[in-house]
């Protein structure tokens, strides 16, 4: 079925490109889309955009849900459950491989993830981890394969060459504080948090030395064939979202941080720490982008591959037939 609607797919995506886009404020019937999201950092511009209300002034009546899991979240795209997903490049990929009709249209955010440790741990490099516990993220999670396909080779070591805890990112956060593990494989705002209630010391992040897509907008074709309308308008709100929280971190921040910090602070060492200001810290160490680059797509060759190696995908994917990018107005 892919091949034969990907023409009439790829020529709906011009025309949307094509197409004049919606002024800000612009007051038209408002088009209901039912987008799911995965509670975390790297989703900020959903948040941004609903809370901050760019999806009212492009036209439309979001219904805005929140998963705990990217697999989840896909899960419901396929079922019809959902219109739009922000979530992990994998995850896409794995559900595209098992022939699901999902397309990506655009991107959110490239990867985040630190891996941190004490700074009186004695561990300075990435070898120095071999026969340590490193808490992570769920087993064939995104951030799972990027650590054992991409930090663990860079230190010369294979996952077994550690010992690899799962669990939640905040309890990764105490666990790491209390000596239970040894390092953690963090995004924020966990990161910025671990620094300030201690000593740390940051092994290796992949945002700086191996930047990819990590979260993108995935669509149904079912979506993409009948309201064309909408996604075009969705994608206008979250280019004016990014473009808000890139220009204006000191509102994105304060739109964000009830969100992930709902106490308001954090205690530390040297007493307690709004959360505002971390938000604003850790928003400045991402790279939230909607523009996919062929950098990009490089990328996802490069991840599927990894993928492969690990078990997850059994066949390669075509990415070019996955990512419906047309035209300047996504890329850089």
């Amino acid at each position: 079925m892919r091949k034969s609607v990907w023409a009439l797919i790829r020529a709906a995506f011009v025309l949307l490109v094509l197409a004049r886009p919606v002024a800000p404020g612009y007051v038209a019937a408002a088009e209901p889309v039912r987008v799911g999201y995965v509670h975390v950092f790297d989703d900020a511009p959903v948040l941004v955009a609903r809370d901050g209300g760019f999806y009212e002034r492009y036209g439309l009546n979001v219904d805005v849900q929140a998963f705990t899991s990217g697999p989840t979240l896909a899960k419901a795209l396929v079922a019809n459950r959902l219109d739009i997903g922000v979530m992990g490049f994998t995850n896409a990929l794995t559900w595209a491989a098992q022939g699901a009709e999902l397309y990506i249209v655009g991107k959110v955010q490239n990867g985040y993830h630190s891996l941190v440790t004490r700074a009186d741990s004695g561990i300075k490099d990435l070898d120095d981890l071999k026969g340590k516990r490193i808490a992570s993220q769920g087993a064939g999670s995104t951030a799972d394969i990027v650590l054992k396909g991409v930090v663990l080779p860079a230190g010369g070591l294979k996952a077994s060459d550690v010992q690899l805890l799962y669990t939640d990112p905040s309890t990764a956060l105490q666990s790491l504080l209390a000596g239970r593990v040894d390092a953690a494989f963090l995004f924020e705002p966990f990161d910025r948090m671990f620094r300030y209630q201690t000593r740390a010391r940051e092994i290796y992040e992949v945002g700086t030395k191996w930047p990819f897509p990590c979260m993108v907008i995935v669509v149904s074709g079912k979506f993409m064939r009948e309201n064309p309308t909408g996604l075009s308008r969705f994608l206008q709100a979250n280019q004016a979202s990014i473009e808000f929280m890139n220009k204006r971190p000191e509102e994105a921040a304060a739109l964000l941080a009830p969100q992930f910090i709902p106490e308001g602070y954090i205690e530390s060492p040297n007493g307690r720490v709004p959360a505002v200001q971390i938000i604003r810290e850790a928003l400045a160490t991402q790279v939230f982008d909607w523009r996919i680059t062929s950098s990009d797509v490089s990328r996802m060759q490069e991840l599927m591959e990894i993928m492969l190696v690990q078990g997850l995908l059994k066949e390669r994917v075509d990415i070019g037939k996955i990512v419906a990018v047309t035209g300047e107005a996504n890329r850089k």
